[in-house]
């Protein structure tokens, strides 16, 4: 980097450190973030650890670097605080591709089964969701659903997919995937692992099933962070993921080599478009003008906290109460 360009980083860094102060405000970021994001956030997690810090901070005003609906997710836990984003703009292809009127049509198909939705998705989504779930905490989730109880999952269907082969749980899935989990090539994977034998397979269970055959590690990004951290008899992970976790990942394991794992063409498909719409100068400027601001509908709100309270209280160890029906006035 030229000195000229880490002047300037370092001047941005300075203006938002005073921002932060001046405004009582707390940065949480996700692992998908770029480095020098990643590098200013008071906390850098997965979307379940992300949730749980905004749910728990006491600071009046929180910047979530992310996805939207993830600081859809911290106001609808956390009505009374100010949330903040960089670019509202910066969404999701699953949100995108569950809009509320399909996911409604097809949950009212099944009015008798309960509707287990992954965290990527609308606060319009969650409030006709029975509980929501993160790649971190789906398998203690669904264990917690009565055998007897039909299950639909929504929106990533190979989130769901891997879920119900592993815990052995018939699910009817909704059609959904991540855009760039599922262009991981399992050709251009299984080449890569000829030329990297002694490297261990770590990949994100959104991924194609075709990929995660190829896997020794399968979890969220935490879990693959913490693999690489922990694991010190292995020196080679290719990686199945959005690039952003290497960050973390080299700075605790900086013996290790990483390869990301290969997409489908030569682009760099791998990467979350949405996640890069963060940078710094827009943290700067939502914290100097407290725009752009995530509000929820404080009627819909109310209706979809109810499957993230349900989520937090599962992964917490509380029993929780199950609706007979899905009822839709």
């Amino acid at each position: 980097m030229a000195l000229s360009a880490v002047a300037s980083t370092q001047s941005i860094e300075s203006r938002i450190q005073a921002l932060k102060k001046k405004r009582n405000a707390v940065i949480l970021a996700h692992f998908y973030e770029e480095g020098d994001i990643q590098d200013v956030a008071d906390h850098v997690g997965d979307s379940l650890f992300l949730a749980q810090a905004g749910q728990k901070l006491t600071a009046p005003v929180v910047l979530l670097a992310g996805v939207t609906f993830m600081a859809e997710s911290v106001k609808l836990l956390s009505p009374e605080k100010t949330v903040l984003v960089p670019d509202q703009n910066a969404g999701c292809s699953l949100v995108d591709h569950s809009p509320f009127d399909k996911y409604l049509a097809w949950r009212k198909q099944y009015p008798d089964a309960l509707a287990v939705t992954y965290v990527n998705s609308s606060a319009a989504v969650k409030s006709i969701t029975d509980v929501c779930v993160t790649s971190s905490n789906a398998e203690k989730i669904i264990n917690a659903i009565p055998k007897d109880r039909r299950i639909l999952f929504g929106p990533d269907r190979n989130l769901g997919r891997y879920l119900s082969k592993k815990l052995n749980r018939e699910m009817i899935h909704y059609p959904g995937s991540c855009e760039v989990h599922v262009l991981f090539s399992a050709r251009k994977l299984f080449e890569l692992k000829e030329l990297h034998p002694k490297a261990l397979v770590i990949a994100h269970p959104e991924c194609d099933e075709s990929v995660l055959q190829y896997a020794d590690v399968i979890g969220a990004t935490s879990r693959l962070l913490d693999e690489v951290k922990n694991n010190k008899a292995v020196k080679e992970f290719i990686v199945a993921t959005e690039d952003g976790i290497f960050h973390q990942m080299r700075k605790a394991r900086p013996d290790a080599v990483l390869v990301q794992a290969p997409a489908e063409g030569s682009c760099a498909c791998n990467q979350c478009p949405y996640m890069k719409m963060n940078n710094l100068e827009k943290i700067a400027r939502a914290l100097e003008t407290l725009q752009p601001r995530v509000d929820v509908d404080p009627k819909l709100a109310e209706k979809a906290r109810v499957s993230l309270d349900r989520m937090m209280a599962i992964t917490e160890g509380r029993t929780v109460t199950w609706p007979d029906r899905f009822e839709w006035a």
